[in-house]
């Protein structure tokens, strides 16, 4: 998840290509519940919302961010090393939650499992590639050949499981506590403006709760949460742990102000440093417990689907952190 990204953008555009491919309708039994087989209303109201949503995301992203940059000639930059690798880590995340809920609305069209895996994989590698295409006519950055890695890194995951298990054990999820960014002065290097990095983090992650929530690298940690309980009913079908509970090692990092440094350009060409040796840039590494949403029982299709569509969601839970900076620390409760 990028500055440039739109966030999670469940579209359906790459279900146009799928048409007339499968068998007769046949009525589904609630509206929630997916089709026995495939359905041509629902799949050309997936495809038709889809293609509108695509173009319409699209075309305000444009005008809401890329228009306000200068344009060029389509380039390629290498951004590998950017932001201590969170912003590859939002990459693949987004990928693969991209990749499930498309798989699940193509699954509601009667769509064959297998043609509704590749559908939704392929129509997530879409919506990223065309926001690095975007990208790459910007002259502030470029099509970043690591961002396209990341997002296939995602969808292998998504891919890898649903051909091994037909079903998702290993969940990529997100969570965001944003700092309490200090207020104290920071001086530009001719000494002729002064800022703070609470005004420089609002400046660059946003100051709302939602604009943070996507942007702002400090705050966020990505998670890999695995089923124990998948594993272990595959071997004892008669085993009593939770089939809910998941364990979850996440990664983050922290007093990042800048790309690769704490270094930055205000809109009136000031340029400040920030190299306090007692809040240096540092890796943070977590262990936690988290909850598979969508192995909750109920009998609630809507739930169902709610849950499903939340999972990529960290439950707050006691933490685990080991730093970079040799700190441990346990967290009661963390998000």
């Amino acid at each position: 998840m990028t500055k440039r990204s739109p966030g999670i953008l469940c579209l359906l555009f790459a279900l146009c290509c799928c048409s007339l491919l499968y068998g007769q309708e046949l009525k589904p039994r609630s509206f929630l519940e997916p089709a026995d087989t495939f359905h041509r209303g629902r799949f050309w109201t997936m495809a038709g919302t889809g293609t509108v949503l695509y173009a319409t995301a699209f075309t305000g992203l444009y005008e809401a961010w890329y228009k306000n940059y200068e344009l060029g000639g389509f380039r390629t930059f290498n951004d590998a090393g950017e932001w201590m690798h969170m912003d590859k880590m939002g990459h693949s995340m987004t990928t693969y939650v991209e990749s499930y809920l498309i798989f699940h609305m193509a699954r509601w069209t009667g769509m064959p499992r297998r043609s509704a895996m590749w559908t939704g994989a392929g129509t997530a590698m879409l919506l990223q590639t065309t926001i690095e295409v975007m990208d790459g006519f910007s002259v502030k950055w470029g099509f970043s050949w690591a961002d396209i890695a990341a997002n296939t890194a995602g969808a292998g995951l998504f891919i890898g499981q649903e051909m091994l298990w037909e079903e998702q054990r290993i969940w990529m999820k997100v969570s965001n506590t944003r700092p309490n960014y200090p207020d104290f002065p920071v001086h530009s290097l001719d000494g002729g403006a002064v800022s703070t990095l609470r005004t420089r983090a609002h400046d660059l992650f946003g100051a709302s709760f939602g604009e943070a929530f996507i942007k702002d690298y400090n705050g966020q940690i990505h998670w890999l949460s695995v089923n124990p309980s998948a594993f272990i009913l595959s071997n004892h079908p008669g085993s009593k742990f939770p089939r809910w509970l998941n364990l979850a090692a996440g990664y983050g990092a922290q007093n990042m102000y800048g790309g690769y440094s704490n270094t930055w350009t205000d809109e009136a060409g000031k340029q400040f440093v920030y190299n306090d040796p007692l809040h240096p840039r540092y890796h943070q590494f977590y262990l936690s417990l988290d909850v598979d949403l969508t192995r909750i029982r109920t009998n609630s299709r809507f739930l169902k689907v709610l849950f499903g569509a939340l999972n990529w969601i960290k439950i707050p839970a006691p933490t685990l952190e080991v730093n970079s900076k040799g700190g441990v620390i346990f967290h009661p409760v963390y998000w």
